[in-house]
């Protein structure tokens, strides 16, 4: 079923959310089924064809006029800054907050700021625009912050901070390691603004043929004979995203990692609230040699 097919959905009418790597994949059909819900879209992306492209798609595909874009490179703090006072600009509410952009690199990459790509894109993007964006969040609660991460935290190696200045993996297992930092990151935050309205929660999308990993040559074209072959359809792992971003039964919960729209047990790494506070620490100690103003969010340990 096509959203134009769909029966008429207001249920997000009034709301604002901001999608992030929603240009492809499951943030796009994330921005789509939102849309179609009646919500206020601003979608996120690097090439700025491919943001007004995905917008032309959205608005054929359910008719809606409450469309927007910005162009950001979420691995660069400057950029993620830009892109939060682009948004604070335009509009003075935000509802729905879903980090999804994400990747994995299979060679050792760096981003704008010296950090590791992965540790940039997948971890940083995340942390920055929750804290810059928090304030508005709160004073449009009850909002939700909505963190794709993946069960590959459950393979993950991380005990320790990373040091971006020695050796470290790249590959899967940085990526694996991301993505146990969203969950542990989900929880910190959850604990943090228990109290303000704003619900933070995680999930696994499942793996969806999409073009996940097109960025590793070979190695990512098997990447994605796999996916097309045993994966969901992109509109299939947008789901939880959207039941995240929407379900009124999920008004206060906070805290929790998700699959096929249920919530269940994270690894048992994801729960060590000690090494969770270290990396929230970290995560604030290095965006603050990076230029961001931590005062409000220092509050938050």
């Amino acid at each position: 079923m096509t959203a134009s097919q769909a029966a008429p959905d207001i249920s997000m009418r009034g709301k604002v959310c901001l999608v992030t790597g929603a240009t492809s994949g499951i943030g796009k059909m994330t921005a789509l089924e939102l849309a179609t819900k009646g919500a206020t879209v601003v979608i996120v992306g690097r090439d700025r064809q491919k943001c007004e492209d995905t917008l032309a798609e959205i608005a054929a595909a359910t008719d809606s006029k409450a469309l927007d874009y910005i162009v950001a490179d979420l691995s660069s703090f400057v950029e993620c800054r830009r892109m939060a006072q682009e948004f604070l600009a335009r509009y003075n509410k935000l509802n729905v907050l879903v980090n999804n952009v994400g990747a994995i690199f299979m060679r050792k990459q760096n981003s704008p700021d010296g950090l590791e790509m992965s540790w940039a894109l997948n971890h940083f993007s995340y942390f920055w625009l929750s804290c810059l964006l928090l304030d508005v969040l709160k004073s449009s609660s009850p909002s939700r912050i909505v963190n794709v991460s993946s069960d590959a935290h459950k393979r993950a190696s991380l005990s320790e901070v990373p040091n971006f200045r020695g050796k470290m993996p790249v590959g899967y297992m940085t990526y694996a390691n991301t993505k146990l930092a969203n969950v542990l990151f989900t929880n910190q935050m959850a604990y943090s603004i228990k109290s303000t309205g704003v619900t933070v929660n995680a999930l696994h999308p499942g793996v969806v043929a999409t073009n996940f990993g097109a960025n590793n040559g070979l190695i990512g074209r098997i990447m994605q004979t796999y996916s097309s072959i045993f994966g969901l359809r992109p509109e299939q792992g947008a789901k939880t995203v959207v039941y995240l971003a929407t379900a009124p039964e999920l008004y206060t919960t906070t805290g929790k990692y998700f699959v096929n729209c249920r919530e269940v047990p994270s690894s048992k790494a994801s729960y060590d609230t000690k090494f969770g506070a270290r990396l929230w620490q970290w995560s604030l100690d290095v965006s603050g040699r990076l230029g961001m103003d931590t005062r409000r969010i220092e509050i938050l340990k």
